[in-house]
């Protein structure tokens, strides 16, 4: 017996004052589904998901969840007006005997419920939302860039939470890996329309790439039969005394059917200028010693970059990341240690807080208001690579239209507030290039580009970055910082890291030296283990982190299950947390068995 959809969308059509976002829209969520929701950034993807949460009232058409259905979002700025801390806002649906499950998610997601509101970032906001949402464990859970904001080890603990999760949800994402990993069905908004397809994001290119091969033939043909027609009727006016009637009216209609077709928006026009080149060496970094009160950064750490290099530094948030970064190009002075700098360096800074731009000015203000960037006696153009440029047609090589030059950036999304800085970023020379955190709210097709730019650059980068398929893309040497100071060098990016990392032992406080991932440090096959697959060896890697989990969900469940009064006081809390213990403990010996099983193999 089939079951019934847990949301179902109607003919929904929604405008905001100008072209439609959707029109005649119509979705079904089904029970188990795990879909990828992608598109451009504006093509109307937070806004479709906030009409399936029910925040959204489409200006025609229905929503429809059946009695009993729960729907939960993670929006991208949660509201957290009226909460003390960040702990209070994602209990605040939870029963007073259900807040162990936040407590439960406050560690995989290194959240701290005690945090007040007041002082807590956009990144600690984001994750209490998630948290939020992941302890309600609603029917259907819409997740608006859930891994913004949040470190590789936080990722990849999600990951294994909805890998493992029975409810359906849609999930929206820039990253890669986590999308391949966990869906099964795509839904792609391309100019207003929304096309399923019954496969996960992997292969989702090739089939866009298919489509819009299709359009553009039905394109051709249509523009060949305009063509045709049009000049049978200058032709027949001569030829005869009476035009076919009909004939003239077809032609009209194959015209406004060309008009009716919405051209696809082309991509951002990314280009980065080298500049000056730089010496062969561009950083020395000799025994650098960094502290802030008890929390060690790096201890004995050795660097070299040559140019050319891509270095990646992966690590927990709040490991040191921006800190060594900074070390490194002289912002911020080690406390023992030195840090040597290479000749005809032009740096560039890409900063995760978009410090760069100033929110209450124009998008035109902050392109004409930039020293480097002005053009003398001009208020409206802009010194891009050494020559003028109009202010609107520079914005428009970064997909802003006109409206937008004028209108504040904090009006601006996530992911347009990245191709501003990219704007200011790229219009002057550089040869090395810090990129910290880029990759956060920026589309598929925007990263694609941005990275074959970085390809072809002939400047050294150095970058921070939580998204591993953008890492393994780019980076030639990976900094793994793992805390108490140590900051180890890998070849390769992060899947060459994360295959060397149980086979590499670096000497205590003295981190590995890597003399410049292209020309002397040359990427090592990771050690295979005895008889067991690739898959097998990362399967044996992350048991032991999975029969953890589980082990710190029982003991919150039997202290729950402690209490002697909760069978009488509150009966279905203790079914279901009873249900969720025989399941944890199912869940345990299975993974213990399994990783005894795979470690007698290795």
């Amino acid at each position: 017996m089939a079951r019934a959809p847990l949301l179902q969308l109607s003919g929904i059509s929604l405008t905001f004052g100008g072209n439609p976002v959707f029109d005649g829209l119509d979705l079904v969520v089904q029970p188990g589904d795990r879909v990828a929701l992608v598109g451009r950034n504006g093509s109307g993807k937070s806004t479709l998901m906030k009409v399936m949460a029910g925040l959204v009232e489409p200006d025609q058409g229905d929503r429809v969840v059946p009695p009993g259905v729960t729907v939960g979002y993670m929006e991208q700025d949660p509201d957290l007006s009226g909460f003390a801390t960040l702990g209070d806002y994602a209990a605040s649906a939870l029963h007073e005997t259900d807040r162990y499950r936040i407590e439960m998610v406050a560690e995989g997601l290194k959240f701290r419920a005690e945090t007040p509101v007041a002082t807590a970032s956009g990144g600690e906001r984001r994750r209490a939302a998630l948290a939020k949402l992941l302890a309600e464990a609603p029917e259907l859970m819409l997740l608006d860039e859930p891994t913004n904001h949040l470190d590789i080890q936080a990722i990849e603990w999600l990951e294994a939470q909805l890998s493992e999760t029975r409810v359906a949800f849609v999930l929206i994402s820039h990253d890669r890996a986590f999308l391949r990993s966990l869906t099964r069905a795509t839904l792609w908004i391309d100019r207003g329309e929304v096309r399923r397809r019954e496969q996960g994001f992997d292969g989702f290119e090739e089939w866009r790439e298919t489509v819009w091969a299709e359009e553009d033939e039905a394109r051709h043909k249509l523009e060949r039969k305009i063509k045709s027609e049009a000049k049978w009727a200058v032709e027949g006016i001569s030829a005869r005394r009476k035009r076919n009637m009909g004939r003239v009216r077809a032609l009209q209609a194959l015209r406004a059917e060309r008009s009716a077709m919405i051209r696809r928006q082309g991509t951002a026009a990314l280009e980065l200028d080298s500049g000056t080149t730089s010496g062969k060496r561009v950083i020395e970094a000799k025994g650098l010693e960094k502290s802030f009160g008890d929390q060690r950064i790096v201890r004995g750490f050795d660097l070299r970059v040559l140019r050319g290099d891509r270095v990646a530094f992966v690590g927990p948030n709040g490991v040191g990341k921006t800190t060594l970064l900074k070390m490194l190009v002289g912002e911020v002075a080690p406390d023992a240690g030195t840090v040597t700098l290479g000749t005809n360096l032009e740096i560039a800074v890409f900063d995760q807080t978009r410090a760069q731009l100033d929110g209450e000015a124009s998008l035109w203000e902050n392109l004409t208001g930039d020293a480097d960037m002005r053009v003398s006696g001009s208020s409206d153009q802009v010194m891009v690579r050494g020559a003028p440029r109009h202010v609107v047609a520079y914005l428009k090589d970064f997909l802003f239209d006109e409206r937008q030059a004028r209108a504040p950036v904090k009006s601006l999304s996530g992911g347009e507030k990245a191709r501003l800085l990219l704007a200011k970023l790229m219009a002057k020379p550089s040869n090395l290039l810090i990129l910290d955190e880029p990759t956060n709210d920026l589309d598929v097709e925007t990263l694609d580009l941005l990275q074959d730019i970085l390809g072809e650059y002939d400047g050294t980068v150095l970058l921070v970055s939580h998204d591993r398929d953008f890492i393994d893309r780019v980076a030639t040497a990976t900094v793994a910082m793992e805390g108490d100071g140590r900051a180890t060098v890998y070849p390769g990016g992060w899947s060459d890291y994360a295959a060397q990392r149980p086979k590499v032992e670096a000497a205590p406080g003295k981190a590995a030296r890597a003399e410049g991932p292209r020309e002397t440090v040359k990427a090592k096959p990771a050690a295979k283990a005895e008889g067991l697959s690739f898959a097998e060896r990362k399967r044996l890697e992350a048991l032991p982190g999975i029969i953890e989990r589980l082990e710190a969900e029982l003991a919150k469940l039997g202290e729950f299950l402690s209490d002697p009064e909760l069978f009488t006081r509150e009966p279905v809390k203790f079914r279901k947390a009873s249900e969720a213990m025989a399941e944890r403990q199912v869940a345990l010996a299975a993974a213990e068995e399994e990783w005894l099983l795979l470690a007698e193999r290795a």
